[in-house]
């Protein structure tokens, strides 16, 4: 597999094992809000976008949706850290750009205003940069672009679509929410529902009661996160995990309950909002970022200044 184009190694940062590491790639529009500098790239071209940015590369570009995100992962490395010098089970984050790097200067002077821990910057020069994911061993990949998404999910690596909003920045610890079918279990339930309607919804989630529901794309990503959860007690964790889910708990909650105990996978809250919007609960959490493959979902999120990436 050839290496990306060019790929800088962050010196100030101490490189992470890929192989024990929880990879998250973001491309640069995910971490950082460059919608105005997109806009003159598609109006006038690469030339101009490249001057732009190199007239520009003191300047620190805004935070973008995942910036929060980024920096909460941070926080969970620090006391991981505090806890065990020598773990290496920690998160590691790399940036995936389509920038050259002449104008991804900007972008490496923006992570250091902002003391970011990214380890390395991947500029690629290829239409395709996702086919780079698994030789970096990356375990999440966000990004603003939806065909960079559909590639990533197609090579069997969790990703999700990063809408660029106004985010306020919450406090630690992390806080990821995941919603249940189709993200963090497979979408069985989601067609029988679409074919047959709730009611043999219902009666199939009964019937298969006993039985795991299948792996959604987000699985891998929520084993590793739970995994690294698992070094604190519940008290101290510097992650917390939610499911909230469409589900009502009533008839459909048993088995995404049952498959979460089955899987070994550490839920901190589990909300079954029974088709009721998500926007409340999820400014109550103030999440870092919410996994969603419904768009309604991802609105209702957004209107609420929650930071969310769609799962196509």
């Amino acid at each position: 597999m050839a290496e990306p184009e060019s790929t800088v190694i962050n010196t100030n940062v101490k490189q992470k094992d890929p192989s024990t590491a929880l990879v998250i790639a973001v491309t640069t529009r995910a971490i950082f809000n460059l919608e105005e500098e997109h806009k003159l790239y598609l109006e006038k071209g690469k030339e101009e976008y490249t001057r732009h940015q190199q007239a520009n590369q003191d300047k620190p570009l805004p935070p973008g949706t995942a910036f929060a995100f980024i920096q909460a992962v941070q926080y969970v490395n620090e006391k991981i850290l505090e806890s065990n010098p020598a773990e290496r089970d920690l998160f590691d984050i790399l940036v995936l750009s389509n920038n050259s790097p002449e104008s991804g200067v900007r972008i490496i002077n923006s992570a250091k205003h902002y003391g970011l821990e990214i380890s390395k910057f991947c500029f690629v020069s290829d239409e395709d940069s996702t086919q780079y994911l698994k030789s970096h061993g990356v375990k999440l990949f966000l990004s603003a672009d939806r065909t960079d998404v559909c590639n990533a999910l197609r090579r069997g690596v969790s990703a999700a679509l990063v809408f660029q909003q106004e985010v306020q920045a919450p406090s630690t610890p992390l806080r990821v929410v995941f919603d249940g079918d189709a993200v963090l279990f497979s979408n069985e339930t989601d067609q029988i529902f679409q074919e047959q309607g709730l009611e043999g919804a219902v009666q199939y989630e009964r019937a298969m009661e006993a039985i795991p529901i299948g792996e959604g794309p987000l699985k891998a990503f929520a084993m590793h996160l739970g995994k690294m959860r698992k070094k604190f007690g519940q008290e101290k964790s510097p992650i917390r995990t939610y499911l909230v889910t469409a589900r009502s708990g009533r008839d459909m909650g048993i088995r995404a309950i049952k498959t979460l105990r089955e899987w070994g996978l550490p839920i901190d809250e589990a909300f079954f909002m029974d088709g009721a919007p998500k926007g409340p609960i999820l400014a109550q959490i103030q999440p870092h970022i919410f996994f969603d493959d419904g768009l309604h979902n991802i609105l209702g999120a957004q209107n609420v200044g929650v930071p969310s990436a769609w799962v196509p």
